[in-house]
């Protein structure tokens, strides 16, 4: 999307409220179920993890919490933690969150800085573009706050971009590994 169309802060954030992230809704959890079994077979536990723009209904954090992860959580607007930006984590997840950045190479340049160099897994959860796409009726793009879409292509142009050592695709499921 061109910047002078990005939505101001006001309309951005009324726009993530207006989804419905109950964490107990059984819906929610099923959405994000590929991102917390990812989670849950690359780590363990004791390994550490930010839930990277978690929005108003953390679910990742709370099915995690569930079953003994600490993971920490982040959104600039619901969960302002600045405090994760001097730390390092085994994995990050971004859960319906990279079609949001206003600046991707910014974006994925700071978060590559916050893996542990050798083990680290940035794990993100978007829907992707492709050459035969209707793009004219897709409904991803009819979100105002999405403004910027990957394809399988350049998530591979990351992994080389910000040096990553493998980058794995599963449909909606990318996983970029240290």
């Amino acid at each position: 999307m061109e910047p002078n169309f990005f939505p101001d802060e006001e309309s951005e954030k009324k726009r993530y409220l207006e989804h419905n992230n109950d964490i107990y809704d059984l819906g929610y959890q099923n959405f994000v179920s590929p991102v917390v079994s990812k989670v849950k077979s690359l780590h363990g536990p004791n390994d550490s993890g930010l839930d990277f723009g978690s929005g108003p209904g953390p679910v990742i954090s709370h099915l995690l919490a569930e079953s003994g992860y600490s993971i920490q959580k982040y959104d600039p607007y619901f969960f302002p933690n600045p405090s994760i930006w001097n730390q390092v984590f085994d994995y990050i997840v971004a859960c319906e969150v990279v079609e949001h950045f206003y600046d991707p190479y910014k974006e994925f340049a700071r978060l590559r800085t916050l893996l542990h160099p050798d083990r680290g897994n940035f794990i993100v959860y978007t829907d992707p573009i492709y050459e035969s796409l209707n793009f004219p009726g897709w409904y991803y793009k009819n979100d105002p706050t999405h403004v910027f879409f990957y394809s399988n292509e350049t998530m591979d142009w990351i992994r080389n971009e910000f040096g990553f050592s493998k980058l794995t695709i599963h449909g909606r499921l990318f996983v970029f590994s240290a």
